[in-house]
């Protein structure tokens, strides 16, 4: 069985230009602001660092330490991971970035070992939720670990004015990815059926995608000819609005929408992250 979207060999290479970049930084760089506000640059890496560590324990060691109570809702679920990135952005202040670097390298090569370990098509231990799943393949679990690591690095490129890691390569999966959010999305955005939006991304990394209003649910294609609706960004404006790193106002001007507002507007609030 074919892998809808193959992330596990880009991995390796998005974590050693992660080493490299951390590696060239200035003392003032690390403390640089960035569009994860309030977070730092090194307060970002810290938070790729609880990644890995997070899944390893949980995923690889089955510990999975306090387990969250009075979880009721999509927003409960978001409040509790909130509290759990800033405790740990907290108490690794006092960590080096030279420390960092060295255990980001190790827990690396760990982190990716493990998702090599683990069934494609098995159920993950961690569902995808911005895509409203109670449960997920893991594929696709993996799938949402690069977008996230892929982003925050991003995200600490940008903040210190060195070149994004917009190839095709490494960044067209991301964005195959963030699109499964939208049928959830959608989901109470009323249309008659066979009403059809087209989103395309342009740039290198860019590319169309086709979201159908079957009846009473929304559906994610990449083969329809014919729409009635449309929305374009290029893939700088995609991974900014996709993990909330624009404001509304700013997202409405960048992504040009036509036909049908009432469709191809809800795309300026879409969401791939836990947030």
């Amino acid at each position: 069985m074919q892998i809808p979207i193959q992330t596990l060999p880009l991995f390796p290479i998005l974590d050693r230009n992660l080493l490299e970049l951390l590696r060239s930084l200035s003392s003032e760089e690390w403390q640089a602001p960035t569009r994860a506000r309030p977070w730092t640059v090194k307060d970002i890496a810290t938070h790729l660092l609880d990644g890995s560590m997070r899944t390893l324990s949980i995923s690889r060691d089955r510990y999975f330490g306090d387990k969250p109570s009075g979880i009721q809702s999509y927003r409960d679920l978001v409040n509790y991971l909130n509290g759990l990135n800033a405790d740990w952005v907290n108490a690794t202040k006092r960590l080096s970035p030279t420390m960092l670097i060295q255990l980001l390298e190790i827990t690396g090569r760990q982190y990716v070992d493990h998702l090599h370990e683990l069934d494609p098509f098995a159920p993950a231990v961690f569902s995808v939720a911005w895509a409203g799943e109670s449960t997920s393949l893991n594929w696709f679990h993996i799938a949402r670990e690069y977008t996230e690591k892929w982003h925050h690095q991003q995200q600490i490129r940008e903040a210190v004015n060195k070149p994004g890691i917009q190839s095709r390569e490494l960044y067209y999966p991301v964005l195959d990815t963030f699109m499964r959010a939208l049928p959830h999305h959608y989901k109470n955005v009323t249309a008659t059926e066979g009403t059809i939006l087209k989103i395309e991304i342009t740039g290198e990394a860019g590319g169309i995608w086709f979201l159908i209003r079957q009846r009473n649910h929304w559906m994610l294609s990449k083969d329809q000819p014919a729409y009635q609706s449309y929305a374009t960004m290029n893939d700088d404006t995609a991974w900014k609005l996709f993990t909330k790193g624009l404001e509304r106002s700013e997202a409405e001007r960048l992504v040009i929408c036509s036909g049908n507002i009432d469709v191809a507007k809800p795309i300026v609030s879409i969401l791939s992250v836990m947030a």
